[in-house]
């Protein structure tokens, strides 16, 4: 599934699924946040691992690594 990154101009990020998945989060942005990326991932941990990567902000470590590696399809979101 497809993830978007938003940021605004005091540089405060915004990670959240794309599409109709993501209208209700995309509902709480302020008009200053500005897409800045994408990215593609089966599951919340892959999205993870690809946002911190992006970030250079070294290896994401998930809190539920059980739950978050199951993929959107496992969890019936696609």
């Amino acid at each position: 599934m497809k993830h978007e990154l938003w940021t605004n101009e005091d540089g405060l990020d915004f990670f959240c699924l794309a599409g109709p998945q993501g209208d209700a989060a995309r509902k709480l942005l302020e008009p200053c946040y500005r897409l800045v990326w994408t990215c593609d991932a089966d599951s919340h941990l892959e999205a993870m691992t690809r946002y911190y990567a992006f970030r250079n902000w070294g290896e994401y470590q998930a809190d539920f690594p059980e739950q978050d590696s199951k993929t959107y399809k496992e969890m019936g979101w696609e």
